[in-house]
């Protein structure tokens, strides 16, 4: 079996090919943030193709919440090395962010050079909400999937409760759910052993490909310590050049630098990083103006790949601004490339250095019951971003409200938006009744809430 090709249980091939092309089709719909990303895998590789079967996505999927960086990337990466080995991992995790990339990159020198465009106004008006009903879906996939008991239940309504109640930490959330499953997985093993990471049940078809048909590398010192050394060789090389070649005091390796360490601190996802990225950005580097972040952030929510590429904006602005002896649009450009260069990079290295080592615990039982509790709190923090995205997305103001050791936020319904309601409820029905696909979907709200948009304004 080479890392290029697997074989499913009827003799088929899935070649690197195929499998590319399948990612490229994922890459396409990856909107919504992780939650919509996460289904759009699910969908695409579990219950479509059947390529991936649903214990080992929720497997995947566990180990990589407990990441630094964008876990639907990560998980797409992971994926993508099951089924062709390395080659597939690079290729799976590159064609995730690059739709995004491309599209922020345009979006960034619109910006940049006109400013606010009401062109660009009503694609985010037309989008943004349709994305509300790919979130929905999400959570009743995966909780559908993932909530097989009422143990189970309870630690995905613990983890909503302390996200969006008790403002836990999503870090602190996700290892206590890890080690109540680690304990409860000891003593009360049958609680666990309907969830997806024990056997499928009886209504689900079993994958193609056979699980041990799968990708897996043996575990060496010497191979980690090989993948370790050029994976921070490749991470740092281009801050390297570019101090040798411009000095260290540009914005190049200062961004490169900055956001290196972002990328190692990212946990709980954008939303988590986000009041640090715009605050150093602005008040300490000088590389946005005050309230810029929301628009860039309203460009990553409206466009493919993770939330984080918004750290592209952020790049390519503040080398836009600050090029030294380059020429504004080409500094600006080599900006927002470093920063993603840096950002995406440790992805692949996490992924590929541990990824053999949580496959071998695939059958460890209280490490599983452990990933399978992580899974349940998963649905929590997915529920909880669908919430926080609904109450920004729908309505103009939102406040922050606290009751002791409660903290929630209200949104202002004196600002709800009809339009943006409209559109999310169209994108409801066309999903959940019509069954479209999501590019349709997003296509067809688009088209209706950017012209309602140009109507009103």
């Amino acid at each position: 079996m080479t890392g290029r090709s697997r074989r499913d249980s009827r003799g088929d091939v899935i070649s690197l090919a195929q499998a590319s092309r399948a990612w490229f089709r994922v890459s396409l719909q990856t909107f919504g943030g992780p939650a919509g990303q996460i289904s759009v895998m699910h969908r695409e590789l579990v219950d479509e193709r059947r390529w991936i079967g649903e214990r080992r996505f929720l497997h995947a999927l566990s180990y990589c919440t407990l990441l630094p960086g964008p876990e639907a990337q990560q998980l797409a990466i992971y994926l993508g090395w099951l089924l062709n080995g390395t080659i597939g991992g690079l290729i799976a995790g590159t064609l995730f962010v690059l739709p995004g990339f491309v599209a922020i990159m345009a979006l960034s020198v619109l910006y940049a050079g006109w400013g606010e465009s009401l062109a660009v106004s009503a694609l985010f008006a037309g989008v943004a909400p349709a994305v509300l009903a790919i979130v929905a879906q999400a959570v009743v996939r995966v909780s559908g999937r993932a909530l097989r008991n009422r143990v189970l239940v309870v630690l995905a309504v613990a983890a909503f409760v302390a996200l969006a109640l008790l403002a836990v930490p999503f870090p602190i959330v996700v290892g206590a759910a890890g080690l109540a499953g680690f304990v409860l997985g000891r003593t009360r093993p049958e609680w666990f052993q309907s969830a997806g990471h024990s056997a499928a049940s009886d209504d689900e078809p079993a994958p193609l490909i056979p699980d041990n048909a799968l990708h897996g590398e043996t575990r060496s010192r010497s191979r980690t310590a090989r993948l370790l050394a050029v994976g921070v060789l490749f991470w740092g090389a281009p801050l390297l050049v570019l101090g040798m070649v411009l000095g260290d005091d540009n914005v190049f390796v200062e961004e490169g630098r900055f956001f290196s360490g972002a990328a190692l601190v990212t946990f709980g996802g954008a939303y988590a990083v986000l009041s640090y990225v715009a605050q150093r950005a602005v008040e300490v580097y000088g590389w946005l103006a005050p309230g810029e972040m929301v628009r860039g952030l309203a460009m990553a929510e409206s466009t493919p790949g993770p939330l984080i590429q918004v750290v592209q904006f952020v790049g390519f602005m503040g080398a836009y601004r600050h090029p030294g002896s380059l020429d504004p649009w080409v500094a600006g450009v080599l900006g927002a490339t470093i920063v993603t260069w840096v950002t995406y990079v440790p992805c692949f290295l996490f992924i590929f250095l541990g990824a053999p080592y949580v496959e071998a615990l695939r059958h460890n039982q209280s490490l599983a019951a452990a990933l399978t509790a992580i899974t349940a709190a998963v649905v929590g923090v997915i529920a909880n971003l669908a919430v926080y995205f609904a109450i920004h997305t729908l309505f103009a103001e939102a406040n922050d409200r606290r009751w002791g050791l409660v903290h929630i936020e209200v949104p202002n319904l004196s600002t709800i938006s009809p339009r943006a309601m409209a559109v999310a409820v169209l994108a409801l029905l066309l999903l959940f009744r019509l069954r479209w696909s999501v590019l349709k979907i997003l296509g067809a709200c688009a088209l209706v809430g950017g012209a309602a948009h140009l109507v009103a304004s």
